[in-house]
């Protein structure tokens, strides 16, 4: 088996003990990860530490070092690639495709300026502004899109100042530690140490007494816990957390056409994507031309192993998401819905499940009223605009949304209707540069991208200069 270590304070650590990764194409174990103990943890803290006053003041060296990272993964992104499409499941050519942002985002985090405002300027003083890095940040990454996650957090956090201890899920450990162990050759000891372990682990780093700020991304029910734990020692946090998505097609709309736009923006990642579509509200008029040509797109697409040139949905990420997704369809059949198309595991190993879309879907039903996180698309019929506005809105989800129209003026309307962090008009899950990514209910906290993420990680002083 191939071997990955953590980083600490700039050194490749094996740690104390190892733990299985599956790789979920096959379903079998193809390596080992270190399992990082508490002595280990807290040397990743202190070094941490030790590094961020220099860190934080001198803001052009950290610009040199973020290209450098940059440079750093253009050079190892097949590797690094392959690596996430092992243990992730993804196509290779999406996993390049992140590894190419994850590049890009230093780039662009390297050249976002970070200027004072002046709050006052007048005969009695001059009142000026600043954000400053608030310390080491605890950053605490999923399953779904590893590199892309991990590098959305240190990418800004390195441009505010702060320094990084990251934590992968158990599930996907090992693109995360390669990335260290690339990144180690050209960023100063200690601003980025990476740790891989189990749930444990990221209790350890929230309760922890060195980070002054928590960034997470997963499921509400963890965040909540790490919520609580970081409010004890009074830590900022970042939530971005779960979202259950609703897209709302409009009467104007051709069926096939909005059948071929929408389907990716559900199916991407095999569905396993926070902001893909997770419930579609059709007019009853085009109800059944909208699933048919839904239906015809599921049965076309190409499941399987990710290194096949070939696939464009690879496995379900675990055996428990696995499970779980086939639970909810078949909780949702036995209450009355109907399978269109897919509805089954694939005959074989790994976690293959076939892309599934499901009519005659309803609220009350898990598969509608909860993050499937699969390649599932539960289709729902309407009469009333507003009935559907309400739909979509009755629930503590609020990460995105999105309507689909030809007429631009009414979907605008509908759209500011919608309880989302992120409405998107006839399109679904498009995150710019220069946008803010942000949930709202029970869809986080704070708001991620851009200069956003940046005054994540920083508070602002104000410098009261007296005339």
């Amino acid at each position: 088996m191939t071997t990955f270590t953590m980083t600490i304070d700039g050194n490749a650590v094996a740690g104390h003990a190892t733990f299985d990764v599956t790789n979920p194409a096959t379903g079998a174990v193809f390596a080992e990860a270190p399992d990082c103990g508490r002595q280990e943890l807290d040397a990743a803290m202190v070094s941490a530490q030790a590094a961020f006053s220099d860190w934080r003041d001198d803001l052009e060296r950290r610009r040199q070092v973020m290209h450098a990272c940059a440079d750093a993964l253009a050079v190892g992104a097949e590797d690094l690639a392959r690596v996430a499409t092992l243990e992730q499941g993804m196509p290779l050519s999406n996993a390049r495709r992140s590894v190419q942002r994850a590049a890009d985002s230093f780039r662009r985090y390297a050249g976002l300026d970070l200027p004072r405002s002046i709050a006052q300027d007048d005969d009695e003083a001059l009142v000026e502004v600043v954000r400053r890095p608030i310390g080491v940040i605890a950053a605490i990454k999923p399953w779904n899109v590893p590199i892309s996650m991990a590098v959305n957090t240190v990418a800004p956090a390195f441009r505010a100042g702060c320094t990084v201890v990251l934590k992968p899920s158990p599930f996907t450990p090992l693109a995360t530690l390669r990335l260290g162990e690339i990144l180690r050759e050209v960023v100063p000891a200690g601003t980025l140490n990476v740790v891989s372990g189990g749930n444990d682990l990221g209790q350890w780093m929230t309760e922890h007494p060195i980070p002054r700020g928590v960034s997470f991304t997963g499921s509400i029910a963890t965040g909540r816990r790490v919520n609580v734990s970081a409010a004890a020692d009074l830590k900022r946090v970042l939530l971005e957390l779960g979202g259950n998505d609703a897209a709302i097609v409009l009467d104007d709309m051709d069926p096939a056409d909005v059948a071929d736009r929408l389907f990716w923006r559900a199916f991407f990642n095999s569905g396993q994507i926070c902001m893909a579509v997770k419930r579609l509200y059709v007019p009853a008029s085009m109800y059944r031309a909208v699933v048919d040509a839904l239906a015809t797109k599921a049965r076309a697409a190409r499941v399987g192993d990710g290194l096949d040139v070939d696939t464009e949905l690879g496995p379900l990420n675990n055996r428990p998401q696995f499970e779980r997704v086939a639970g909810l369809v078949d909780g949702a059949v036995r209450s009355g819905a109907r399978v269109a198309a897919g509805g089954r595991a694939l005959d074989g190993a790994g976690y293959f499940y076939e892309p599934t879309i499901l009519s005659d879907a309803a609220e009350g039903m898990p598969i509608v009223d909860e993050e499937q996180f699969g390649p599932v698309l539960p289709v729902l019929s309407y009469t009333s605009l507003d009935d559907a506005v309400s739909r979509a809105n009755d629930t503590m989800f609020g990460l995105g949304a999105s309507v689909w129209s030809s007429d631009p003026e009414r979907a605008a309307a509908v759209a500011e209707r919608l309880e989302a962090g992120t409405v998107w008009i006839n399109t679904h899950g498009v995150l710019g540069h220069a946008q803010p990514f942000a949930g709202t209910k029970w869809s986080g906290l704070g708001a991620e991208n851009g200069i956003w993420s940046v005054h994540a990680f920083t508070e602002p002083r104000t410098v009261y200069h007296a005339r």
